[in-house]
């Protein structure tokens, strides 16, 4: 699929839940998060319907978002019903890696590719107050049980306030060099007033070749993370949803006022 400045758009990034077990200060209010009911998320058949019509239009490559996708139940089965669909070449997920060590061997077996796991700091109180109560012992657990089973390359996203040489970016750094993972450095962002950067280490925030639409876990198609534009699959169907979000994709990104990190997908 190419959308109107000529950018191929071969990415979808589906968001499976609105919940997270984490409140990191920068994505999640630490109360009232104002989350979906369960009658609104998208159930597993619809998700996968999304991917088998979303497929033969150009996209191949999947990524799995939250909140925090692991606390979906059975998100096992989910990842398994999408890497049954024919022509998904690359099928990963952004987590916390909390729940991770439990679940990396089951998600491997069921067809998940890799992981990108976030991870601000290697300080463990300075995890527990950016989490708001997190454990890094776990998260350092997932770690290792993604590398076991083959969910590889695991990448790490450190989220930095200006730059990569402060101090936690640098000791991430370390660690990621000790463990032979991949690091991407994050510019923090703000939705409601379009601060952006692009990703060190990878091609987010780079509108120029941004290749993604993402769907919101109420089922909202949205063309760009930083817009409020959105095409409800459940009232115009998936593929017109689909088309209409690739129509009307910005050159760059702006302000998106209608939601936070935690019920987009990041």
């Amino acid at each position: 699929m190419l959308d109107r400045y000529n950018r191929r758009i071969n990415y979808l990034r589906i968001s499976v839940t609105d919940r997270c077990n984490l409140r990191c200060n920068y994505c999640m209010p630490e109360n009232d998060p104002c989350l979906l009911s369960h009658d609104d998320i998208l159930s597993f058949e619809e998700i996968q319907q999304v991917v088998a019509v979303a497929v033969p239009l150009g996209i191949d490559k999947i990524r799995l978002t939250g909140g925090e996708p692991l606390v979906r139940k059975d998100i096992v089965k989910l990842v398994a019903m999408i890497a049954s669909v024919p022509g998904v070449k690359d099928l990963g997920m952004t987590t916390n890696g909390i729940l991770l060590e439990k679940h990396a061997k089951s998600l491997s077996k069921a067809g998940l590719k890799r992981v990108n796991i976030s991870l601000d700091t290697v300080d463990p109180d300075k995890f527990r107050s950016i989490t708001r109560g997190g454990d890094i012992g776990r998260v350092f657990r997932g770690i290792d049980a993604a590398k076991q089973a083959g969910l590889l390359p695991v990448k790490v996203n450190c989220v930095v306030e200006d730059n990569s040489v402060d101090k936690d970016a640098k000791a991430v750094a370390e660690y990621c060099r000790k463990n032979g993972l991949q690091i991407r450095y994050i510019p923090k962002m703000d939705l409601g007033t379009g601060k952006f950067g692009i990703v060190h280490g990878g091609t987010g925030g780079n509108c120029i070749q941004c290749n993604r639409l993402r769907i919101t876990s109420d089922g909202k198609v949205k063309p760009c993370l930083f817009s409020d534009l959105a095409y409800d699959i459940r009232q115009l169907g998936i593929q017109k949803a689909i088309r209409q979000a690739l129509l009307s994709k910005p050159e760059r990104g702006s302000v998106n006022q209608e939601n936070l990190f935690h019920n987009i997908g990041g």
